[in-house]
């Protein structure tokens, strides 16, 4: 048995360093063997050139260099195709989530969980703006979605081997792997930590990214937005009908002036808004059923350097068959 650490890397070369060394220091203190399995997604800093430094003089460490950046979900989707421990943490390497909670995570793993996710009790280095969107955001994935993601999570956590082959077997291009995590289903637990800042560099996802990011998990998880539509249609329709029966009913009992064209083109607008609205929900909707029907794959290597651990496991699979 041995354990994948998977991590996620897009222009960190200010951080690399400290973060395989604090991780290092994890992994020797526990019985257990152990990969460090690096995904470059298209850096255009040192940041592969440091991990291939790691891997020189760290038997542990793996990597994968996708060709270009795809995305942090899909390189996280990479990691799992190619993850082959036990159990598979996956891990940022801005050093905000602590490595040192890998042992708590392998002790309830140890136990019978099938994920392990970290919950932060805090977040520190954040703005109050992100802060509050991320806060609502989950609010609203919880009303809208039948899949219970948990609240206040992000991607560090620890999945066992059937859950890996279970999101292998996921095909969708438009991944929300929170969502994916969730969906799953299986024996889930949580550990709370104080969530800290970043140990160096900024942020990689901008507002407008975290904005197409929430998109996704709505569209990917959730039909209400379209059903929000034929209710609202349904509603305005009713009114409508209300409205005009009561004009009617006041032309032929009272006579009536004709309607004035302010209150003729604020109705006009409202209904085209309304009708812009839901035809751009819609829209979402078919360019992701198109993206789908493309088939692409979700990501393409460049380059892939196994650790030692990985070899050897290998090497006593061929001899098993």
């Amino acid at each position: 048995m041995y354990l994948t650490v998977l991590v996620p890397v897009y222009n960190e070369e200010s951080v690399i360093e400290a973060f395989h060394s604090r991780l290092s220091a994890v992994l020797n203190a526990i019985d257990m063997a152990a990969e460090i399995l690096f995904i470059n997604d298209g850096s255009t800093d040192s940041s592969l050139q440091l991990i291939e430094q790691l891997a020189a003089r760290d038997d542990r460490v793996s990597f994968l260099n996708l060709s270009r950046n795809f995305g942090k979900e899909n390189a996280m989707s990479a990691g799992i195709d190619r993850a082959d421990g036990d159990a598979v943490v996956i891990i940022d390497a801005d050093l905000q989530d602590p490595p040192e909670l890998i042992p708590d995570m392998l002790d309830l793993w140890s136990q019978g969980y099938d994920t392990v996710y970290a919950r932060r009790a805090s977040r520190q280095g954040e703005s109050f703006f992100k802060k509050f969107t991320s806060r609502h955001f989950y609010r609203l994935m919880g009303k809208l979605s039948k899949v219970d993601i948990p609240k206040n999570t992000g991607d560090f956590r620890l999945i066992s081997r059937r859950s890996v082959l279970a999101l292998r077997g996921l095909p969708e291009s438009h991944r929300f792997m929170k969502g994916l995590f969730a969906w799953i289903g299986y024996k889930q637990g949580e550990i709370v930590y104080e969530r800290q800042g970043r140990h160096a560099g900024k942020s990689k996802f901008s507002y407008w990214r975290l904005w197409n990011f929430a998109l996704d998990g709505i569209t990917a998880f959730s039909t209400a937005p379209l059903k929000l539509a034929t209710y609202f249609g349904l509603t305005l329709s009713f009114l409508s009908l209300l409205y005009g029966s009561w004009i009617v009913i006041e032309t032929l009992m009272f006579g009536g002036d004709v309607p004035g064209y302010p209150s003729l083109m604020t109705v006009v607008l409202f209904l085209g808004g309304i009708q812009l609205f839901f035809l751009g929900i819609l829209g979402e909707y078919l360019g992701r059923m198109f993206d789908e029907s493309k088939r692409r794959p979700l990501y393409l290597v460049e380059k892939y350097h196994a650790a030692v651990v990985v070899s050897d496991k290998n090497k006593e699979h061929n001899t098993d068959g």
